[in-house]
This record gives C-alpha cells, sequence and structure tokens, in this order.
C-alpha cells in the first residue's frame, strides 16, 4: 500500500501553516476543469531583498521552499486533502536578483525539489523561472503553480 501524501507530510515532519492570505484583491487559488491555479505566494516570515545582494543562492533556495510549504498549504485548504493532487503540472518562480545574479534556477530548485518530496513523482513538474528588478514588498521570491486535480 503506498503512502497518501498526508503521511508523506508527517514522515517528511513538515507542518503545514495556514494558508497565508492574498497580498490584495484577487483569491489564492481557482479550479478550472481539473485544474488548480496557485496565485503568487512568497515564503514565511516575509523576507525582503534581493539575491546575490541581501541573500545567497542557498539562502534564496530555503526561500523557495518555504514558499513551496505556503503554496502546499493554499492547495490542502482548497481541496481538504492534498491526497486529491494528480499532479504538480506547472511552477513558474520570480527570483527578486541583483543584475548579475546568475542563479535564479538553482533557487527554484527549494521549491522543485519540495514538490517531488511531498508527492513522489506526481510532483514532478514544468518550469519556468525568471529573474525581475522587484518583487512585491521586496520579496526575494514569488512562485506561481498549477495542479492537477483528481
Amino acid at each position: 500500500m503506498s503512502t497518501s501524501v498526508e503521511e508523506r507530510l508527517i514522515e517528511l515532519g513538515i507542518s503545514l501553516p495556514e494558508a497565508s492570505d492574498p497580498a490584495a484583491n484577487y483569491t489564492n487559488c481557482v479550479m478550472v476543469g481539473s485544474l488548480l491555479f496557485v496565485s503568487g505566494k512568497g515564503p514565511s516570515g516575509k523576507p525582503k531583498g534581493k539575491l546575490g545582494e541581501a541573500y545567497t543562492t542557498e539562502e534564496g533556495y530555503q526561500f523557495a521552499r518555504s514558499t513551496g510549504i505556503e503554496i502546499i498549504a493554499v492547495v490542502r485548504q482548497a481541496l481538504g486533502s492534498l491526497d486529491r493532487v494528480a499532479r504538480v503540472v506547472k511552477l513558474q518562480g520570480f527570483i527578486n536578483a541583483d543584475p548579475s545574479f546568475e542563479q535564479h534556477h538553482l533557487v527554484l530548485n527549494g521549491c522543485s525539489n519540495l514538490m517531488r518530496e511531498v508527492f513522489g513523482d506526481k510532483g514532478i513538474h514544468s518550469r519556468s523561472v525568471l529573474g525581475a528588478n522587484s518583487l512585491r514588498d521586496n520579496l526575494p521570491v514569488i512562485i506561481d503553480s498549477i495542479f492537477e486535480i483528481k
């Protein structure tokens, strides 16, 4: 018998926070058919600053992982159970970075690796990552995502 996603969270020692509220006049997520679109989320604690200036790549990796936990909390709130996730379809990361910073992909690995740990093979996804001059509230990372739901 395979382990449920909810059981895997316990095994990994991951405790999900309450889903954070949207930062403006929008919703955390929208379901269209079997796809759940999750609005851009940032890391817990609301750190401020740029990668390559205020933060290292490893710190960015941890911010992206923390953001992934925020995303998973939103998904659980929307669905009631993470076991309804059929697949993580896509992550799109925005990295608030100094113009000379070139390791955006290594930062986003923090979220990508988390999705694989939590959802197993269903966590393998497509993705894109972009460097940004600035992000809302000067957050170092914002990630939006798409999930397929059973």
